[in-house]
Formats: structure tokens, sequence, C-alpha cells
């Protein structure tokens, strides 16, 4: 397909359209947490919940390596837990920001508080949280609790937003865990260094989100250094090896042969995909639309932030992109590993007015993973594809070329001649 006829789809004015959505949704997740508050009262019994709890925790980073770390139960009657868990199911499922927003603030977060280091603690509230993360499968918890709870949403641009919290003061397992033998392998090898206990697992075919549970549960790594690791820190730290890890199996395989462009948009959020022939590179600029969740003043200009990285890769944590950066790489990583290919690729990233609240990196790993199940343009050189791609983004090729090295870089080339 050529890319002008790709394009063409992208080049409508849907700006009045998504505000109003995004103004109609914002008082939805509001109005739901009455239904939340209701939901709790009905399900705790006294000074205790008993129900099945996702495999799946929390762990904070305010006070760290004092931290406040804990078990998420569902509230609803009846729920099954391993729908409220954070999976890349969810896109398949088409869920939108609302739908995982009631799926969060349907969750208790019933928390202690606790010091990072938990080497050999498999026991009291700690123990019984470090044995639900490394379950495959919900397991059947006993909670007790001493304060009602605190129904303030808590956002973030990495983890998955968290809902109503309350105090813990102990929790019992009601059953036994199933442990797949892969994680209990890890487990009984304190010499293992996290890193590669990470890359074992993914390679033995467990999802990044079932990963970063795990080593935020101190599960993985030697066994003198196994900590706790909030949520968002455990999150970046997957994606970031399993790409270093991916980026490596594709340095010696051939580049791609012609200049692709994929596309793919989820919950707000637009995806462009430019795969290049050359050695790997790698890019991606984030375009936040005024009125969007990290770019709030609705008549303000648009926010960019770019990082970028070279054939060896980086060895600083990105400055401007967060989480979003290792999310993005970590899902072409995967494109290419997959087809045996290397690429210079750039990705660009259009949050619009209608993401309206944030609901993780999850999405944007999940976005463009799922951009090259679609069919994909040509163009005859990557400056092509950039000019050529401008008309649907919502800022000039000149404010493009001022953020991104990539696309500056290929100017600066052509101004040679």
């Amino acid at each position: 397909m050529r890319l002008d006829e790709f394009v063409e789809g992208f080049e409508r004015d849907e700006a009045a359209e998504r505000r109003r959505l995004a103004e109609e949704k914002s008082y939805e997740i509001t109005n739901y947490l009455d239904d939340v508050e209701r939901q709790f009262e009905e399900t705790v019994q006294g000074d205790s919940l008993f129900g099945s709890t996702a495999p799946e925790i929390f762990v904070g980073r305010s006070n760290y390596p004092s931290v406040s770390t804990g078990l998420l139960s569902p509230m609803a009657e009846g729920a099954d837990a391993a729908d409220y868990a954070t999976s890349g199911d969810w896109y398949q499922q088409g869920f939108d920001i609302d739908d995982v927003l009631q799926r969060r603030t349907g969750l208790l977060n019933s928390t202690r508080s606790s010091q990072v280091n938990v080497e050999d603690v498999w026991d009291g509230f700690v123990g019984v949280q470090r044995e639900v993360a490394i379950a495959d499968r919900p397991v059947d918890v006993e909670l007790g609790l001493d304060t009602a709870p605190e129904l303030d949403l808590s956002l973030d641009d990495i983890s998955t937003p968290t809902g109503p919290r309350a105090r813990a003061t102990d929790a019992d397992l009601a059953e036994n865990p199933h442990v797949p033998r892969p994680v209990e392998k890890t487990l009984e090898d304190d010499d293992w260094q996290a890193e590669g206990a990470m890359n074992y697992l993914y390679r033995r075919g467990f999802d990044v989100y079932d990963i970063n549970t795990i080593l935020s549960a101190g599960a993985l790594g030697q066994g003198r250094n196994r900590r706790l690791v909030p949520t968002r820190w455990s999150i970046t730290a997957v994606d970031d090896t399993v790409g270093q890890y991916l980026r490596g199996t594709i340095r010696n395989e051939q580049t791609v042969n012609e200049v692709q462009v994929w596309y793919n948009e989820y919950v707000g959020n637009d995806y462009w995909v430019i795969l290049a022939p050359g050695n790997w590179e790698f890019e991606l600029v984030e375009l936040k639309a005024p009125g969007s969740i990290w770019n709030p003043e609705p008549d303000g200009a648009y926010y960019m932030a770019a990082d970028n990285e070279g054939y060896e890769g980086r060895t600083a944590y990105v400055d401007e992109t967060s989480g979003a950066y290792y999310a993005s790489r970590l899902a072409v990583l995967e494109h290419l590993e997959d087809v045996g290919r290397q690429a210079t690729c750039l990705v660009i990233r259009h949050a619009s007015e209608s993401y309206w609240a944030p609901v993780g990196v999850w999405q944007i790993r999940e976005g463009i993973r799922h951009a090259f199940e679609g069919e994909y343009a040509t163009a005859e050189t990557f400056h092509d594809a950039v000019t050529e791609l401008a008309p649907a983004l919502p800022v000039s090729l000149t404010d493009l070329r001022r953020k991104s090295t990539m696309v500056a870089g290929i100017q600066s080339q052509l101004g040679d001649f």
C-alpha cells in the first residue's frame, strides 16, 4: 500500500468529538466511586475480608526503603479475580479507559508498611503477598482490616491505577498457591542475578506482566539482594531488561529491506512506527495534546518529548519519556525478533484529548504490539516516510525536526548535498 493512501484515513478532525467524550467520561468514574463504597460495605464482614485476590500486588515507592506494600482483592461478589489483573488481554477485550478504571477501583488495596529487604520473609503479611505474587492463578486469602477504605483513585503514567486502600492487620492464605516450576527454579538459585532470571522467565513464555509482579515481590535475584521493588520501578526494569536481551538477539540479523510505516490507535493514543533499513537505532517522540492528561491546559501548545538510542543501546535512564520509552522499545524489538530482522526505528506517539486519564504504560506496549498485526505502508526512503506522514501528525514537520534527533539527522544528511 502506498503511504499517501495509508495516511488519507488519518486526515480527519476529531478534536471536538474527543473533547466531548473526555468530558463525559471524566464524570463517569467519579460517579462510579459511590458504587465502590457500597461494594466495600457489602464485602467486608466485621473487620475481615475473605475472597480471591488477583495474582498481583502493589508496592509503593514513597519513603523507600520503608514502603507501603499491598494485596489487591476484588470486592464485587462472584468476581473472577484474574480479570482484574493488568494484562495484555485487556487490549484483546477492547477495554477503554473507563473499563480499566472500573476494574482497578473495584480492587481493594490492603496495605502494610514494610522494609524492602525480604530475603527470607515468607510469613506474615509480606510472606502472603509474596506467595500471591509468584502463583500462576488467583489465591484465596483472608485479610484483617483496621481502617475504612480511602476512596481516592491513585493515577500514574507507568503503573496501572490503584483503587481504595485500607490498612491490614494481618493476612492468611486460605489455600496452597500453585507456583510454576520455572519460578521455583529462580527462587531456589540464590546466586542467579535478577536480570538473568527475568530473561529466563521471558524465554519460558512468561509475559512481562507476570515477571514484573514477581520482581516487585522480591522473588528474583541473588538471595542476599532480594528486595521488594516498587511497582512503578519494576515495570520499567522488566521492559528495559527484556528489551536489552531482545536487542542482543537481533544485532547480527539482516536489516529490513524496505521502509515500513505501521499504525495503531488505542484508548486515545495514536501510534506510528517507521522501520527503515539500517542498523538498530530507536527513538520515541511523544506528542501530548492540549487538554490531555499530562498537558491539561486546553488552549496551550503541544507538549513534545523525545529520547533515543544507537546501536549499542543506552547506559542511562531516559530523560523525557520515562517508562513509555521502554514499553514501546520492547514492543518493537519483539516484532523484529519475531521476523528475524533489525532496523532503524522511529515511534511517534500522539496522546490526544480523549486520553483523559492515565491507565499505565501497558496500553503503550499493547498498542504498539498490535500495530504489527495490521497492514503497513511503504515509502522509498526514511525521509519520504516522515514527510508523507507529516500531514497526519498534529504538529508541523518543522517542530518534529526540532525535537527528533532522528528526523533532524536525516535533514542534515540531505543538506550535505
